[in-house]
């Protein structure tokens, strides 16, 4: 069954009851009454009645009812979204409530004073799964609150309670509402009411408000493979050492040689902006408090802190400040952008990346060395510093350690290095491409091997050694 919006489906004492002894107006939904109409059951966007419905067949019930007839009528219709409850009358308590659609309502006392106010809130856009994924709002400015759910799975249409007088809760809700879904595996939605619509307070009418999800294609684990605890403490050890912290002053980080500040600061423990990404993600649906600093913020309502444009990750500025990533892996550095305290854009200069790769030769001698040299300096201030003489220099990675060692029995090594800020060549060098020549031996088992090439502004740079079996080395 859909939502109700037509008067004719409506029955008296069947789907509304209208009490005329204490002015209660019942609506009743199929799991209450097998004959009601009324659809109580699925989303809160399909099922119920609309509050219009409600009015128009009270308006009918009143004309032809000759028992009703004689009492005051119980709504005032402002608009078709927005209703008053007047002369005494109230809706039943429960699911009554829960099954009006799209309308807010106000209750007025006998002297025309609202004493309690309901919006309603619908959704627009569609929910990946409406079966299952549930939204949730906050009503109360805090990062420690705890959030209300909605009365049912799928897209919304219900009414909240922004309003009670003392004797109806004393509650005043009319100055934050904010709506959330957030499901495992799944892009998450957010809506802040007052801010977006540009309201200084909330009515007793209806809001219709962007929200939807769907799957998150850069997610791959599930929970259970983060926390199998659920205690808000990632248990995994891929995940176990990572954490957020927020700082009432700032963070300072160095990016291409300028401090910048931030207010939120995310460890990445080494691991892969995916991981990171999967991390920030389930921290982000926990009940408790997320915040290894002094603070209490509680996950589920914590504003969302990353994002994936394309294969970029990205930080967002919050109301706390910008976002950086502590310790992620250096071949994703050219494919993270940070949002410092200003809400300006940062990013590393780009760190080209790449891998040297040892036969077996190599890979079998216990002595075998490598290192990298530049072919020439050409590009810089062309000084002699070329392969073959005194002066050959060594390529400095991007933390400026030399690109050299032992193979210790690795098929491959990985390295970086500071494409665009390098000036080992000489001034003018910088954000040109690499000549480079590439050397290593072992003793007994693989021969000299010289290879060259060109390191090029790439993460997908390759540096192959293949050795021939050296027969002849003695060392008696």
């Amino acid at each position: 069954m859909a939502k109700i919006i037509d008067p004719d489906d409506l029955n008296q004492n069947v789907e509304i009851i209208f009490d005329t002894v204490n002015k209660i107006i019942d609506v009743v939904g199929l799991s209450t009454n097998p004959a009601s109409l009324i659809s109580d059951t699925g989303t809160s966007a399909t099922n119920g009645v609309t509050f219009q419905c409600v009015y128009s067949f009270a308006k009918e019930e009143w004309r032809s009812d000759a028992n009703l007839i004689k009492y005051p009528f119980p709504i005032v219709s402002i608009t078709e979204e927005s209703f008053e409850l007047v002369n005494g009358w109230n809706f039943n308590t429960g699911t009554t409530r829960e099954l009006i659609r799209d309308g807010g309502w106000s209750l007025k006392d006998s002297g025309g004073t609202s004493v309690e106010e309901y919006m309603n809130v619908t959704s627009l856009g569609t929910f990946d799964n409406s079966a299952t994924d549930l939204a949730y709002y906050l009503q109360v400015s805090g990062t420690s609150t705890l959030p209300t759910s909605v009365s049912f799975f799928g897209e919304v249409n219900q009414p909240v309670k922004i309003y009670g007088s003392p004797l109806y809760g004393n509650v005043d809700y009319r100055d934050l509402f904010k709506l959330y879904v957030r499901e495992e595996g799944k892009t998450y939605g957010f809506y802040d009411l007052l801010t977006e619509q540009n309201l200084n307070s909330i009515t007793f009418k209806k809001y219709a408000l962007p929200l939807s999800n769907g799957t998150d294609l850069k997610i791959s684990v599930a929970d259970t493979a983060i926390d199998a605890n659920s205690d808000g403490i990632a248990d995994t050890a891929i995940y176990s050492g990572m954490s957020i912290t927020y700082s009432a002053s700032s963070f300072v980080r160095d990016i291409g040689g300028t401090n910048r500040t931030f207010s939120i600061l995310i460890d990445g423990d080494n691991k892969t902006k995916e991981q990171i990404y999967e991390f920030v993600q389930w921290s982000l649906r926990q009940i408790v408090d997320i915040d290894t600093g002094p603070g209490d913020v509680k996950g589920k309502i914590a504003e969302e802190l990353l994002e994936f444009v394309g294969d970029t990750l990205k930080t967002k500025l919050t109301s706390y400040g910008g976002v950086y990533i502590d310790n992620f892996t250096a071949i994703d550095t050219n494919s993270l952008v940070f949002v410092d305290d200003t809400g300006t854009e940062r990013t590393f200069p780009f760190v080209a990346a790449g891998t040297l790769q040892f036969n077996d030769n190599l890979q079998n001698d216990t002595n075998s060395i490598y290192r990298v040299f530049f072919t020439n300096d050409n590009a810089g201030d062309n000084a002699g510093r070329d392969f073959g003489t005194v002066s050959a220099t060594t390529l400095q990675d991007n933390s400026v350690v030399d690109i050299e060692g032992a193979v210790g029995g690795n098929p491959s090594i990985t390295f970086d290095y500071d494409y665009d800020n390098n000036v080992q060549r000489g001034a003018g060098s910088e954000a040109t491409d690499v000549p480079f020549t590439a050397v290593a031996l072992g003793l007994g088992t693989a021969q000299y091997v010289i290879t060259t090439g060109t390191l090029v502004r790439s993460t997908s740079n390759v540096i192959n050694f293949v050795a021939a079996l050296e027969r002849n080395y003695l060392n008696p």
